[in-house]
């Protein structure tokens, strides 16, 4: 095993040591569970020399896993009260604990990468803020992130699935999506009601320079996903019937039946009207 881990036991005995309970309102559902710790941390594949970002540390038991590889870890976590208990879960390892919010902005300020992000991720704010960070911040490269399982459909879903959506565009135009492997709500400290899995992300390097447009359009299309695109688009185009058939798109289809690359030719011809 990489870097151990918190047991249920030993994380009972942490929390209640620094008189923490779980809060609800921050969605905080700590990891308990060493041997998905340690299946977090090897797929994640850091090590010396790497350079680390954790979204909410928690109670530490994956950011000091993490350290352990020789990364240097910065780790972000909004709950101040758990301040000097995470001093005692990652001791004198090479950990920088971050006590705020992990805004694509403050993880801007980190500095030039490359970057991986691992992380448990807070249901509350987690995935927005991958998409966000996927579209806004090449210098991370590679995102190894613990989400719910519908988040993690939806981020990997095709064309033609009733998952498919925008995350599913910005995620196959910014990256390559791939889900590791399921974890059971029986591994956290209070159970979530939901089942989480594992996802890998790496960002491509080839990033389209029409992608932010294209998403753009995705995000007006899927917005009346109901509408064929002659209608949701209506408002976009003053003919949008010549643009999509212009960029080789059937006027009556929906959104959910076009590929990332569709919108990109979307937004080439768009660009070019």
């Amino acid at each position: 095993m990489i870097g151990g881990g918190q047991g249920k036991g030993e994380l009972r005995a942490l929390l209640q040591r620094h008189g923490h309970r779980p809060n609800k309102a921050l969605g905080q559902h700590f990891l308990a569970d060493p041997n998905v710790v340690d299946r977090i941390v090897r797929a994640a594949e850091v090590g010396p020399g790497d350079r680390v970002v954790e979204v909410g540390a928690g109670t530490g038991t994956l950011t000091a896993a993490l350290a352990a590889t020789g990364a240097a870890v910065v780790a972000f976590e909004i709950d101040r009260h758990l301040e000097t208990l995470l001093m005692e879960a990652v001791g004198s390892l090479a950990v920088e604990l971050r006590f705020e919010s992990a805004t694509p902005h403050a993880i801007s300020g980190l500095g030039a990468g490359p970057w991986t992000m691992v992380a448990n991720l807070p249901y509350n704010v987690g995935t927005p803020l991958v998409l966000d960070l996927l579209q806004s911040n090449a210098d991370v490269v590679r995102y190894v992130v613990m989400v719910q399982t519908e988040v993690a459909d939806r981020l990997a879903a095709g064309p033609g699935s009733r998952r498919y959506g925008v995350p599913s565009v910005i995620a196959g135009l910014y990256g390559e999506v791939r889900t590791l492997f399921p974890v059971a709500p029986t591994v956290f400290f209070p159970p979530p009601d939901v089942d989480s899995a594992v996802v890998e992300i790496v960002r491509r390097r080839d990033v389209p320079d029409l992608a932010a447009a294209a998403v753009r359009l995705a995000s007006i299309a899927f917005g009346q996903r109901r509408k064929m695109l002659r209608g949701s688009l209506a408002s976009e185009f003053d003919d949008p019937i010549a643009v999509l058939e212009s960029a080789g798109i059937d006027p009556t289809a929906r959104p959910e039946t076009l590929e990332p690359e569709r919108f990109l030719r979307l937004a080439d011809v768009a660009g070019a009207a």
